[in-house]
C-alpha cells in the first residue's frame, strides 16, 4: 500500500472510533427492540432498516461532537487520552465536517424514509446528548448523569417512533428502564475511573461525594432499577418469559451492587460496570423474545 493508501486507512480508522461503534452498536440494538415490540405481526422491513440506519449515522454524529466538546478533558484521562483529538490524528474542524455529515445523513433519512416524528426526537437526542449533557450538565453538577441519563434512555422510544409514529406508554417505559439502569452503571464506571475524573475536573459523584456514598447510591439505586424493571408486567405487555428474565439478571445485579456496597473496590466496581452491560442486552432480549412468544401463531410455538 502506497503512502497515500495509508493516510486514507488511517483517516478512515481514525474517523471510525471518533463515532464510538461499540456505543452506536447498543444504541442502535435497543433503538431495534423498540421497533420489534411496537410490530405485533407483519414488520415494515424496509422502514426498520431506514430507522437503524438513520439513527445509527445520528449517534455516530453524536458521538463525534461529543469527543470534540471533550477533547481537552479526554487528554488529561487514561480512559480517553488515545482517542483520535487528544492524540492528534484528526483535527477538530475534521472532526466537526464528519459529525455534521453523519447527523446530517442520519435526519434525513429518517425525515424521508421514516416519518417526521422519529426525525424530530432524534434531533432532539442529538442536542440533550451533546450540548445539554456533554458541554452543560458533565462539568457542572455531580447529578450530570441523573439528569443526562434521559438523552441515553431515548433509543428505543426512538424505535418504536419509527414503526407507529406514535410515544405510547410502553416505549416510555422502556425509557424509564434505562433510565433507571444509567446511573448505576455509569457510577460504577466512574469508582474505578475515580483519578481519571478528578484530574479532569470533573465533578462526578465518587469525586463530589466519595466512594461510600457513591456505592451506597449504586445500593439504592438498583433497587429503583429492579422495581423499573417490574413495569412491563403490570402494563400487560409482557408475561412469564419476561419476567422470569427479569428477576434473574436483577438478583446477579443486586448482589453484584450489595458485594460492592460491603467490600468495595475496583475489581467489584468494574464487575458491576461490565454485567450492567449485559444486564440491559439480556433484559431487551427477554422483552422481545416475551413479545414474540405471545403473538406468534401457535404453529410456531
Amino acid at each position: 500500500m502506497n503512502s497515500l493508501g495509508l493516510v486514507v486507512s488511517h483517516r478512515g480508522s481514525d474517523l471510525l472510533r471518533l463515532g464510538k461503534p461499540r456505543v452506536v452498536a447498543l444504541i442502535v440494538f435497543c433503538a431495534l427492540i423498540g421497533m420489534l415490540l411496537a410490530m405485533p405481526s407483519k414488520i415494515q422491513w424496509s422502514v426498520l432498516l431506514a430507522a437503524c440506519i438513520g439513527i445509527a449515522f445520528v449517534a455516530t454524529g453524536a458521538a463525534a461532537a461529543n469527543c470534540i466538546l471533550e477533547r481537552q478533558r479526554d487528554a488529561l484521562m487514561v480512559r480517553t487520552h488515545l482517542r483520535p483529538l487528544p492524540q492528534g490524528h484528526l483535527s477538530w474542524q475534521w472532526a466537526a465536517v464528519y459529525a455534521l455529515f453523519c447527523t446530517s445523513l442520519g435526519l434525513i433519512m429518517l425525515g424521508l424514509f421514516v416519518n417526521t416524528l422519529t426525525m424530530y426526537l432524534t434531533l432532539a437526542t442529538f442536542f440533550a446528548y451533546s450540548v445539554v449533557y456533554t458541554h452543560w450538565l458533565k462539568p457542572l453538577t455531580p447529578q450530570n448523569i441523573v439528569i443526562g441519563g434521559a438523552a441515553g434512555a431515548m433509543p428505543p422510544v426512538l424505535g418504536w417512533a419509527a414503526m407507529t409514529n406514535s410515544v405510547s406508554p410502553e416505549a416510555a417505559v422502556l425509557f424509564l428502564i434505562i433510565y433507571a439502569w444509567t446511573p448505576p452503571h455509569f457510577w460504577a464506571l466512574a469508582l474505578y475511573r475515580l483519578d481519571d475524573y478528578r484530574r479532569a475536573g470533573l465533578p462526578m459523584l465518587p469525586v463530589t461525594h466519595g466512594r461510600a456514598f457513591t456505592q451506597l447510591a449504586i445500593w439504592l439505586y438498583s433497587w429503583i432499577l429492579a422495581a423499573t424493571t417490574l413495569l412491563p408486567l403490570a402494563l400487560g405487555f409482557s408475561a412469564g418469559v419476561y419476567a422470569l428474565a427479569a428477576i434473574w439478571l436483577n438478583t446477579g445485579f443486586l448482589r453484584r451492587a450489595w458485594q460492592l456496597y460491603r467490600q468495595p473496590s475496583d475489581a467489584l466496581a468494574k464487575a458491576l460496570f461490565r454485567y450492567s452491560i449485559h444486564y440491559l442486552a439480556w433484559l431487551f432480549a427477554a422483552l422481545l423474545l416475551d413479545h414474540y412468544w405471545q403473538h406468534l401463531p401457535s404453529f410456531w410455538r
